[in-house]
């Protein structure tokens, strides 16, 4: 039984880094059965929501182990991701011994955050091309790069802070607003609107809404739910944010909305 307690516990956590890092229900449920099956484990069960795992492994003389794991919504790292699928094809091939398996778990829980700098210069890069393609000139994409590293700037010490994620997108939409705002009032472009919208996308919920679609395909569909509830919830949180500094501004310095 304490091999299939260690098999179980393999597996979950298999999941639970899949599950964390963005994966969809249909893979984090395929994984953890590879991987029990994989080490010879006949009755298996496994259960996945958006943010929970239920799971049970059973013996033939009728025991039962069960594990419980509540997995918070929390951002996304594909790359653990990819770990975690390459591992599941090892293990289902035969290369690793359990105990290695559990090793090379804890490498990839391991692995890495993207580092500050690089996530704020992305942010400006992409603040900056999404203004252009959405029809702001070069001075309007410049001032979108600046909002974008400000934003970051912003957001990532707020992150830390532990401040929620509502209080985070809706104080994070006012920064990219006010920013856009000053920059057209300087002359540093003319366009506030491709600004803001450019600027915005760096947190628009892009992996949350589609993984909620594949979810829907899937047939999870409370899964699919939960995190379709969670993207929306983003984007009013930005529309709230945005909003009330537009509001503001028309009332101040007469800003068109």
């Amino acid at each position: 039984m304490e091999e299939s307690r260690r098999i179980l516990d393999l597996s979950v956590q298999a999941g639970e880094l899949l599950l964390q890092n963005g994966a969809e229900i249909f893979r984090v449920h395929e994984t953890m059965t590879r991987i029990a099956s994989s080490f010879g484990a006949k009755n298996f069960h496994a259960y996945v929501l958006s943010n929970a795992i239920f799971a049970s492994i059973g013996e033939e003389n009728g025991s039962y182990g069960a594990e419980l794991r509540n997995i918070p919504l929390s951002p996304v790292h594909l790359g653990r991701v990819a770990a975690v699928n390459s591992l599941s094809r090892a293990v289902a091939e035969g290369r690793y011994s359990l105990d290695e398996a559990f090793l090379q778990l804890e490498e990839i829980r391991a692995l890495p955050e993207y580092s500050s700098l690089l996530q704020t210069l992305a942010s400006g890069i992409v603040s900056a091309t999404f203004c252009y393609l959405f029809g702001g000139g070069l001075m309007d994409s410049i001032a979108a790069l600046f909002t974008g590293l400000i934003l970051y700037g912003f957001l990532l010490p707020a992150k830390k802070s532990r401040l929620s994620k509502i209080v985070c997108n809706i104080l994070g939409s006012m920064v990219v607003s006010l920013c856009a705002l000053c920059f057209t009032h300087l002359g540093l472009g003319s366009q506030m609107d491709k600004i803001i919208i450019g600027a915005i996308m760096p947190m628009a919920p892009g992996v949350p809404l589609t993984t909620s679609i594949r979810d829907f395909f899937n047939g999870d569909y409370l899964s699919g739910t939960i995190r379709l509830i969670d993207a929306l919830l983003i984007a009013a949180c930005i529309a709230i944010g945005v909003g009330c500094v537009l509001k503001i501004g028309s009332l101040i310095a007469g800003v068109q909305l």
